[in-house]
């Protein structure tokens, strides 16, 4: 049969990121205590088109991506060896968003129960391999300014914490959540009973926390780490008592420290 997508394109236009997304993808995360937990990954996978090709063969990125069943390096760089020697490309491309839930108890009543966390991989292979993962994790703030000018109470919220990492060793997504965590006014529980609401309260109460309190605290947390080569910060809080959202930002190498 004719193959059209493997035409010489006469346009000379080379082209970046070619290739599929929004693709749902069973798959197993291994768990930091043991084992594995399912969840369905929605993936991007794309390739550099070279000048003179018309298009590329959508149906052999699922074909490599039948190998991945386990979310490890190794297999992100086998994945994207394969495109680049299949599709005849010089980079390839991929990256992975999924669901992930960690088991917490209460802080009072010690009940447990499951809370969702959104991770994600990206990865880049050209000469070099390139491999982050990241976690999005909701987290509770409260603002230090209307805790100072009120006589009752201040306004807070719910917020997110997404770190971005790359690394020289394995780093578990649970370590990147309790960062996030431990540098916000409290961390968020999926089930509280009536003792766990008032701790979370009070704990938060004395523990305010601007967007950008949370953003320095935890890029701080992740310059001590040696196993942490690259990091980036992202802080949003869905304001209560405002018409928008704040966010913070911070990535390695904005600022050096001192002493």
């Amino acid at each position: 049969m004719k193959d059209v997508q493997n035409e010489k394109d006469p346009r000379m236009v080379p082209l970046k990121k070619v290739g599929i997304k929004d693709l749902h993808w069973p798959l197993k995360v291994i768990l930091k205590e043991d084992g594995y937990q399912s969840t369905v990954a929605q993936i991007s996978c794309s390739v550099d088109l070279h000048r003179e090709k018309r298009g590329i063969h959508m149906s052999r990125f699922i074909e490599v991506l039948n190998k991945l069943e386990v979310i490890t390096p190794q297999i992100f760089e086998e994945i994207l060896d394969d495109l680049i020697e299949i599709m005849e490309a010089k980079r390839a491309h991929l990256e992975i968003h999924f669901p992930y839930f960690i088991w917490k108890e209460s802080p009072v009543s010690r009940k447990k129960s499951p809370l969702k966390v959104d991770c994600f991989v990206e990865a880049e292979k050209e000469k070099n391999f390139s491999f982050k993962i990241g976690v999005r994790t909701p987290v509770h703030t409260l603002c230090p300014c209307s805790k100072e000018i009120s006589d009752y109470g201040a306004h807070n919220q719910r917020a997110f914490v997404e770190i971005t990492v790359k690394t020289r060793k394995f780093i578990w997504f649970e370590d990147l959540v309790e960062i996030a965590e431990k540098n916000a006014s409290s961390p968020l529980y999926t089930l509280l009973k009536r003792p766990d609401e008032k701790f979370v309260t009070e704990k938060a109460y004395e523990n305010p926390r601007f967007v950008e309190d949370v953003a320095r605290d935890v890029a701080l947390e992740l310059e001590k780490d040696p196993r942490i080569t690259w990091y980036r910060v992202y802080v949003e809080s869905m304001e209560s008592i405002h018409n928008h959202n704040a966010f913070a930002c911070v990535e390695k190498g904005d600022f050096v420290l001192e002493g």
